[in-house]
C-alpha cells in the first residue's frame, strides 16, 4: 500500500528534504510503505543538479536551497502543490525514464480531470499548456506556459523528490529565477487559466489518476 500524507500549513525545506531521505532509506530497507506527500512551501528557490548561476536573476528575493534532485531553477511557494513521490522502482521496474514518463502522465492525466491539456516537449522539462488566447511568437508558433514541474532524485532504487503543479501561487514569484533555464516560454496556473480549482480539488484529481497509472 501507498500511504498519502497531506502536511498542513507551509513547510519547511529543509524539513522536508529531511523527512524526504528518511523515508526512503526506510523503504529500501523494507522498514516502510511507499508514500505520496502532498505539500505547500513558503516562497522559495531551488537549485537542481543541473542549475546555472546566471538563471537566478533575483538572488536575494527568496531564501534558495540547493537541491539534489535533478533538473534546474524551480520556485515553490503557496498555491502551488508539491507532490514527494517516495516509490520503490525495485519493485515497479528499474527503468528512469519510464518512471519520468509516469509522472509526467500522471499529472497530463491529473490536468484533463479539469479540461486541461497537458502537454510535454522535446527538450523542455515538465508539462506545458498552449495559450491560443495570448498573441503568438514572433515565429507564428503559439505561445506555451509551463504548469507543472518535474525533478527526481533515486537513492538505492528509492525516488523522492517528484512534481509540482501550479494551482494558485503568485506567477510573479517565479520572475527570480530562469524556471528550469528556459527563458522563451512563460508560466501559468490552473486559476490563470480561468479555472475555479482549489488545492483539495487537485488532490482528488491526483489520487484518482495515480491509481491508474501506479497500479500496486
Amino acid at each position: 500500500m501507498v500511504e498519502w500524507i497531506t502536511a498542513e500549513g507551509l513547510t519547511d525545506y529543509d524539513s522536508a528534504v529531511a523527512f524526504m531521505e528518511a523515508r526512503a532509506d526506510a523503504i529500501a530497507k523494507g522498514e516502510a510503505s511507499e508514500c505520496i506527500w502532498l505539500v505547500e512551501h513558503p516562497p522559495l528557490y531551488t537549485a537542481g543538479t543541473s542549475s546555472r548561476t546566471e538563471d537566478l536573476t533575483d538572488p536575494d528575493r527568496f531564501p534558495v536551497y540547493t537541491s539534489k534532485r535533478g533538473g534546474q531553477y524551480t520556485y515553490h511557494g503557496p498555491g502551488q502543490r508539491v507532490v514527494y513521490v517516495m516509490l520503490d522502482l525495485n519493485k515497479r521496474g528499474r527503468d528512469i525514464r519510464a518512471f519520468v514518463e509516469s509522472l509526467e502522465n500522471w499529472v497530463i492525466a491529473t490536468l484533463a480531470e479539469f479540461n486541461v491539456k497537458g502537454e510535454i516537449r522535446q527538450g523542455r522539462v515538465g508539462v506545458w499548456v498552449e495559450r491560443p488566447e495570448k498573441p503568438r511568437n514572433i515565429d507564428g508558433s503559439l505561445r506555451e506556459d509551463k504548469i507543472a514541474a518535474i525533478g527526481i532524485r533515486l537513492r538505492k532504487w528509492v525516488s523522492f523528490h517528484g512534481i509540482s503543479i501550479n494551482v494558485e501561487p503568485d506567477l510573479e514569484h517565479f520572475s527570480g529565477i530562469v524556471p528550469c533555464g528556459i527563458r522563451e516560454h512563460g508560466v501559468t496556473s490552473l486559476v490563470d487559466l480561468g479555472l475555479p480549482v482549489g488545492m483539495s480539488d487537485l488532490d482528488v484529481a491526483l489520487h484518482a489518476t495515480f491509481e491508474r497509472l501506479f497500479p500496486a
